[in-house]
């Protein structure tokens, strides 16, 4: 089983998920008598993060999205500001744009181009967008031949509008590019999106509830983490401007020569 899990080509926190399946699975059977032993439990599955996702400065979208097509753009700034997963953002429809009401229905998620139910029930929201966003959505639309209602948002025009975009291609042939361009050595992949606006959110001294809500996270643990993680910075920055304020400048070490003196 340890060897079946390593070698699917899935992170560690989707595998953690399978054996945790399995193993319940397992459990369901031995209370109906169907094995007498449950061999899951012995297997080690690590669900910790390969890598962990460094937040994008409000500095470095600035340049990022000055060097991104409309699309992109598009794509980006609605990954960005509503906190949506890649999965989420490319199974959007026009018409779960209210441009009117300002807000996007989030009922599907797109995987591998299998369209399905989005991760939790917490996940599928009405979320509300705001007047750039729907600046920016609106010139998309204007754009793209693709803009009936049941069109998808993000279409193939390779596969003549029939499924949405590939997440990764859409990475590594458009966004990394421009972000190489604007100058921005960060790893970027599309958590780093939804990771940057969670900072961001926490960072500006919204609530935790607040911060909970945009993300639609089922568990209020996870948006603990990430709240506090960026409280605590911003109020290391605040305690380091004030002892800068109220103590001397440090002075510089004398450099010792090499026959013993200073300069």
């Amino acid at each position: 089983m340890e060897e079946w899990l390593d070698s699917i080509k899935r992170s560690r926190g989707t595998k953690a998920k399978i054996r945790n399946i399995m193993s319940a699975v397992c459990t369901h059977a031995i209370r109906y008598g169907w094995m007498k032993a449950n061999p899951i439990r012995t297997v080690r599955q690590s669900a910790k993060r390969e890598r962990i996702p460094v937040p994008l400065t409000a500095e470095e979208l600035q340049v990022l999205f000055a060097e991104l097509g409309q699309r992109e753009r598009t794509l980006v700034l609605l990954d960005l500001s509503v906190g949506m997963r890649r999965g989420e953002v490319l199974a959007l429809q026009w018409q779960e744009v209210d441009f009117q009401k300002k807000t996007l229905n989030i009922r599907k998620s797109i995987w591998q181009q299998h369209l399905g139910p989005v991760k939790t029930e917490e996940s599928e929201k009405v979320m509300p967008l705001d007047e750039e966003m729907i600046g920016d959505l609106e010139r998309w639309r204007r754009e793209t031949q693709y803009a009936q209602d049941s069109d998808w948002i993000f279409a193939s025009l390779r596969m003549d509008g029939r499924q949405p975009l590939w997440p990764e291609a859409l990475m590594k042939n458009h966004i990394v590019p421009a972000a190489e361009r604007a100058g921005i050595t960060k790893h970027l992949n599309w958590h780093v999106f939804r990771h940057t606006f969670s900072t961001l959110l926490a960072a500006n001294g919204e609530d935790m509830k607040t911060v909970q809500s945009l993300l639609r996270h089922a568990n209020p643990a996870i948006t603990m983490g990430i709240y506090t993680h960026a409280v605590s910075s911003k109020k290391r920055e605040a305690q380091s401007r004030v002892v800068e304020m109220v103590l001397p400048p440090r002075r510089k070490a004398p450099i010792v020569m090499a026959a013993g003196g200073t300069a």
